[in-house]
């Protein structure tokens, strides 16, 4: 039996103004809101390029069979894809850049700074489509922009790991993340819910002051009384990792395809 895609929301939220919207409509990648490269300090913008196409109004991140990893310096044999609503960089060869996952990487290609969409609080959601591949993750998450390195939490709406996905359950990552924000602790969950992720699901999260509440399908399962207190931008990507990271004993699929159906962006209205 097919899977069972979870509906679209309507547009208009009440007590919220939308501010940042993507439905993929046409052939090509909006630049104006997306730049189509993964960290590419750490590596290069070359090398970082993302492949994807556009399918129904749907935006289709893949990794292809001839895809090479992004950052084998710094990174092993990971590939990816990945579309992010800003960048900046610290000067060449030194550790100042956004997302230093590891705190060894070194700026390999000074990046300008673009800043095409960050935002502090707001009710951010996402209605995509996950893949049961083994060697796959993907995920859509949110990252300081790290212009100071304090600023550089995370909040995670999900992530998908293709080895965790059954037929009938999966396991979704959500969850806060500090890296060098000394104000935010390590609140990331993995649960397990009665859905199949390779049909279409909402994700969402609803950013204040005051926390971060956690929403699949439209349903809390988590409140975080924890708050990143400066502006984020968008991480969207799929992920391929090497057998001794992901614990796969398959080969890759090809084309490993993640699905977007949209991205919204609300921020709340005064008052409400």
């Amino acid at each position: 039996m097919p899977a069972k895609d979870f509906p679209r929301n309507e547009i208009d939220k009440p007590g919220y103004v939308l501010v940042f919207q993507d439905d993929f409509e046409g052939n090509e990648l909006n630049l104006a809101k997306w730049l189509p490269y993964y960290l590419p300090q750490w590596s290069s913008r070359m090398h970082t390029q993302a492949n994807y196409r556009f399918e129904d109004s749907r935006l289709i991140l893949q990794i292809t069979e001839h895809q090479s990893p992004w950052s084998p310096e710094f990174d092993g044999g990971v590939k990816v894809s990945s579309l992010q609503t800003g960048v900046f960089s610290g000067p060449l060869g030194t550790e100042f850049g956004q997302h230093n996952y590891s705190g060894n990487c070194i700026v390999r290609e000074e990046q300008p700074v673009e800043r095409l969409f960050t935002q502090q609080y707001g009710y951010f959601e996402i209605r995509a489509k996950g893949l049961g591949n083994p060697n796959n993750v993907c995920a859509f998450w949110m990252i300081g922009f790290e212009d100071e390195p304090y600023k550089s939490a995370e909040i995670c709406p999900f992530e998908l790991k293709g080895w965790q996905v059954q037929a009938d359950r999966c396991t979704v990552g959500f969850g806060l993340r500090p890296f060098g924000d000394p104000d935010i602790k390590d609140e990331f969950f993995e649960r397990e819910y009665a859905m199949d992720p390779t049909a279409f699901h909402l994700y969402a999260v609803e950013w204040t002051e005051q926390g971060v509440d956690f929403y699949i399908d439209n349903q809390l399962v988590h409140r975080s009384a924890q708050s990143p207190q400066y502006p984020m931008q968008l991480m969207l990507n799929i992920y391929e990792l090497p057998p001794q990271k992901s614990g796969a004993t398959t080969d890759p699929v090809y084309p490993s395809e993640f699905a977007v159906d949209y991205v919204r962006c609300y921020r709340k209205l005064a008052g409400t």
